[in-house]
């Protein structure tokens, strides 16, 4: 088994949002996402999106009511409760913390400088789901 890197993420997180559509502006908007992809259902909602930040990639839908739907549930299900929360990494975070505030993200954990390196930040989009963002980047090199 192969676990070398091909191009970009191999790990890409995956969301349902009630209003994708309204989600995918927003997520532009506020946290800086680039649309890659958008493939609208024939219910006007989307069937399936692509969206990028830097070398990273989100995938999100609108929710269903199929086999696959009926596995994911929305924060605003689980009193805001969430089992993963994706981390992206942005090189200045203080700016994107001002960003993301001035666009209405719920702020759950302020901006701080972190003990580990770095600074990061945690909220909620506007349909609920946990994101946290920080400057600390795993991949580079820290001389461990």
């Amino acid at each position: 088994m192969s676990t070398s890197r091909v191009s970009g993420s191999t790990i890409i997180p995956g969301l349902r949002y009630r209003d994708a559509h309204a989600a995918i502006a927003w997520l532009c908007q506020a946290f800086g996402f680039q649309k890659h992809a958008v493939y609208d259902d024939d219910q006007g909602g989307v069937a399936h999106a692509q969206l990028t930040h830097g070398s990273g990639m989100l995938m999100l839908g609108s929710v269903r009511d199929n086999a696959f739907g009926e596995r994911l549930i929305q924060p605003d299900q689980t009193d805001g409760r969430e089992t993963q929360c994706p981390y992206v990494v942005v090189t200045d975070c203080k700016a994107h913390y001002e960003q993301a505030k001035a666009a209405g993200a719920v702020i759950v954990d302020d901006y701080a400088e972190k003990d580990y390196g770095g600074a990061g930040y945690s909220c909620r989009d506007l349909e609920g789901h946990l994101w946290s963002f920080g400057s600390y980047d795993p991949w580079a090199e820290h001389g461990h």
